[in-house]
């Protein structure tokens, strides 16, 4: 049966806790499932303590965050059966420090322009995570009627970097797509370039896979448009590359609902994923 490899709870911006995920797998009738929470080692570890729950196979997954600085866009690498290491315990906090810092300035400047906010609300949604997010700060300004949705109009006026920059955006530092790959390496696991499509990455696609840098390509994602979908089944096949799908879950954190399943990545793959992860680790 087939596997959903890219979801999100609330180690990250999903709105879901983690121990909830595989029962909505098995009843979407997948047997592996990949929390794959954004440059988090708890999804890592997670996975490798509950190898299996609710008859779903756990697989462990980051989705690690990059920047392409020639290209002026950010960039996610999915990273799949990763050691418990240092190194990425390492990245982890300081991404996560990053992170917080960024999203906490842009709280407080918020309380300055709307009454109804408390940063301190926000922080109760990011427990979990133990970092700030900015659904964190949209579910707050959500459940109380202040926004039309989680990343409508009044997200993009907070939020937006194009065409108009948001009034209380703050960016974290990314690593380099360089950087990620190295510690995908580091901490010998699988590479596997997240929804090309979100970010306009095709044209990296074709660097990344024409070097052989990266391991898969997801394909069966709901954001990947059509025609990046035939490309890349095209590079696919030539280069004999890791094929994924996942549906990118986020709960209620999302403008599209998209149960657990929606995407999914055959067997097939999914043991090429584990059994390439196992080779590297000899």
């Amino acid at each position: 049966m087939p596997g959903d490899l890219h979801t999100h709870t609330t180690f990250s911006d999903g709105s879901t806790p983690v121990e909830k995920l595989p029962w909505l797998a098995s009843c979407a009738g997948m047997t592996r499932l990949a929390v794959s929470d954004h440059d988090s080692i708890k999804s890592v570890r997670y996975a490798y303590q509950n190898p299996v729950q609710d008859g779903v196979a756990l697989i462990p997954a980051t989705e690690l965050t990059a920047y392409d600085y020639a290209r002026e866009h950010r960039v996610h690498i999915l990273c799949y059966w990763p050691d418990d290491c240092k190194e990425l315990e390492k990245y982890a906090a300081v991404m996560g420090k990053r992170r917080f810092d960024a999203v906490y300035q842009s709280c407080k400047e918020l309380e300055e322009i709307c009454p109804q906010f408390r940063t301190e609300e926000a922080l109760e949604f990011a427990r979990d995570s133990g970092t700030l997010y900015k659904a964190h700060v949209m579910r707050v300004l959500w459940q109380y009627g202040l926004s039309d949705g989680m990343y409508n109009s009044t997200y993009r006026s907070l939020f937006g970097l194009r065409p108009v920059r948001g009034k209380i955006l703050h960016t974290p530092q990314y690593e380099t797509v360089d950087a990620i790959l190295d510690l995908i390496k580091t901490c010998r696991g699988v590479a596997v370039l997240a929804h090309p499509s979100v970010y306009h990455s095709m044209e990296l696609a074709r660097e990344l896979i024409a070097d052989g840098r990266i391991d898969g390509v997801e394909i069966d994602h709901p954001r990947n448009t059509p025609e990046d979908k035939e490309e890349l089944t095209r590079l696919a096949q030539e280069y004999n590359l890791i094929v994924t799908g996942g549906t990118d879950y986020h709960g209620m954190n999302s403008n599209t609902p998209r149960p657990v399943g929606t995407c999914s990545t055959t067997d097939e793959m999914a043991d090429r994923i584990e059994e390439l992860a196992r080779n590297r680790k000899k």
